[in-house]
């Protein structure tokens, strides 16, 4: 028992310590990998930090089977003082050869697409991001997840 207690508290120390840099992740599951254009994935971070410089990811999941080499994404972002911005954002999924980018064994791809790079969040509280998928049809087969990432920027030497 004493083993067990002591083995499950190294693992626990051992993972939390494994990612640093990294304030919020979440990600979505799509009911049956079939993702609605009216269905938006919405993931609210509180932001504490207004000086040190973020990166976000967008987070994406998808089988081998996704009929595409990429998707676009439509990302509205809610600030806490009411502002609003709406971006497009196109992830590239697959190589021009039609081999998978993302990383994954068997039939699931993962991929992690930068959306913002080295920015600062203008003021500290609660920011909203809804995504979208923004493709020309209506429900996007083979998109097991989405989600966001925000860290912590890497500093420069």
């Amino acid at each position: 028992m004493r083993s067990l207690l002591l083995t499950s508290f190294i693992a626990m120390l051992f993972l939390s310590s494994c990612d640093k840099t990294g304030i919020y992740e979440q990600n979505i599951s799509i009911h049956d990998e079939k993702w609605s254009m009216d269905s938006i994935a919405s993931f609210s971070p509180a932001i504490s930090d207004s000086i040190s410089a973020h990166n976000i990811y967008v987070n994406l999941r998808n089988t081998t089977s996704y009929p595409n080499s990429n998707i676009f994404l439509f990302i509205t972002t809610h600030a806490p003082s009411g502002a609003m911005l709406r971006d497009t954002l196109e992830c590239i999924l697959a190589n021009q050869k039609g081999d998978w980018l993302g990383k994954g064994v068997g039939r699931i791809r993962d991929n992690q697409i930068i959306y913002k790079n080295n920015i600062r969040f203008p003021s500290k509280g609660i920011y909203t991001f809804e995504i979208q998928h923004g493709m020309r049809t209506d429900v996007l087969k083979e998109v097991v997840s989405v989600g966001i990432r925000i860290e912590l920027a890497q500093q420069q030497n």
